[in-house]
């Protein structure tokens, strides 16, 4: 059979445009995979909402916040961090089949409190609960040096930090939240107290008093305030403050949501250098991107002395907390994402030892908080950094 011959059945069955191509695909081979919707904020708190529904599906009972299960235990403070917040309860209100969210009206009167008791709890016919004739007993703060707050040394390294808190807050890239329990009165958080910003430099080594009853231990604390002052007061006594007087922490918006019960894991930092090597003080938006598990002032001490720090004096640009995962890797993360920006440089200690310092990438700190949140919310995939343009494109699937 000649050429001619084979190719006359042959061309009957291929398809002879892109149209039948693509009608002939009945096993959907050639369809385009659709893009995964992103994961919103609203979607997170839902999720974590249906977890705390299906605990008490399958539990008859509202997860607690203090019982030693840490399953359980994470449910209840995620609970209770939702009651705390208006806005949440009312996004979730639709969710909400056990009127897990519904808020029991106050007693309006001690008669009202009285009669709700149907379990006789408060009935008293021995008298003892009367305390009208017992002298009035105020509160006492155990704050050490609370009441005698003295000039804050040093306050030049942390002032700047105060102020990129607050240029945080006016571009919605922080936020303030109700305070959320004494787990996150950690180095490195910030809060809000009677309208003043306070920064928790140090938390002290645990100190151990014995009673007759238990043996009590606490931190002390290295409080900063925005006004140049600073305090020496227990973890405890800032914790009873805060609860007491309405304080507030700040977050950052573009982070995961933190709960009382979640693991502070280390910090990213993003550092400023003030050399006055010109090679180094020409080039514009030069930062270190690093991490730490301790706090970024202790490990910026001496920076003058460290290679990794280009032998210079630096200024923190912008600090992370992080929870739940491995600080390390998110570094390792932005330095791959960044790495066509590396500086490409070598310089010389005082040994005379050349080193390249590889922790410094010329980006913007915008970007580098764009970065963090694609990141975080898994969408990093899907971009690659422009240097040219400093700017985050979609990559070509």
């Amino acid at each position: 059979m000649s050429a001619s011959d084979k190719s006359g059945p042959i061309s009957e069955i291929l398809p002879t445009s892109i149209d039948a191509i693509l009608d002939s695909d009945v096993d959907g081979l050639l369809d385009t995979p659709e893009k995964p919707a992103k994961i919103t904020s609203a979607d997170r708190l839902e999720r974590a909402f249906l977890e705390v529904l299906e605990f008490r599906r399958a539990h008859g009972r509202v997860p607690s916040s203090t019982t030693r299960e840490i399953a359980e235990r994470k449910l209840g403070a995620r609970l209770d961090g939702i009651l705390a917040n208006d806005d949440k309860i009312a996004a979730l209100k639709p969710l909400d089949e056990f009127g897990l969210l519904e808020t029991p009206d106050a007693p309006e009167s001690i008669d009202d409190l009285l009669g709700s008791d149907e379990f006789d709890l408060l009935e008293d016919d021995s008298g003892l609960l009367d305390v009208s004739d017992l002298p009035v007993r105020h509160q006492v703060y155990d704050g050490g040096k609370v009441a005698r707050r003295e000039k804050a040394r040093d306050f030049e390294q942390f002032e700047p930090l105060f102020k990129q808190k607050h240029a945080e807050l006016r571009d919605g890239t922080s936020k303030l939240l109700p305070y959320p329990g004494m787990t996150n009165i950690v180095p490195g958080a910030f809060f809000v107290l009677n309208g003043v910003m306070v920064f928790i430099a140090e938390v002290g080594d645990t100190e151990y008093r014995k009673t007759t009853v238990r043996e009590n231990k606490r931190e002390r604390l290295r409080c900063i305030f925005e006004n140049g002052t600073e305090s020496s007061m227990y973890r405890q006594s800032l914790a009873i403050r805060l609860s007491e007087e309405d304080g507030e922490i700040i977050v950052q918006s573009a982070l995961p949501e933190i709960l009382t019960d979640d693991e502070v894991s280390g910090y990213i930092y993003v550092l400023r250098s003030r050399s006055e090597d010109p090679q180094i003080a020409s080039i514009k938006d030069l930062h270190k991107i690093g991490f730490t598990r301790d706090t970024v002032e202790k490990r910026i001490k001496s920076a003058e002395k460290s290679p990794t720090y280009l032998m210079a004096p630096v200024d923190v640009a912008a600090s992370y907390r992080t929870y739940n995962l491995r600080v390390s890797a998110l570094e390792h993360l932005l330095h791959r994402v960044f790495a066509e920006v590396r500086l490409d440089l070598t310089q010389t200690d005082r040994k005379s030892r050349d080193y390249d310092p590889s922790e410094w990438f010329v980006v913007p700190i915008k970007v580098i908080d764009q970065a963090i949140e694609l990141i975080l919310s898994g969408d990093i995939i899907r971009y690659v950094y422009e240097a040219n343009t400093q700017r985050f494109v979609e990559r070509d699937i």
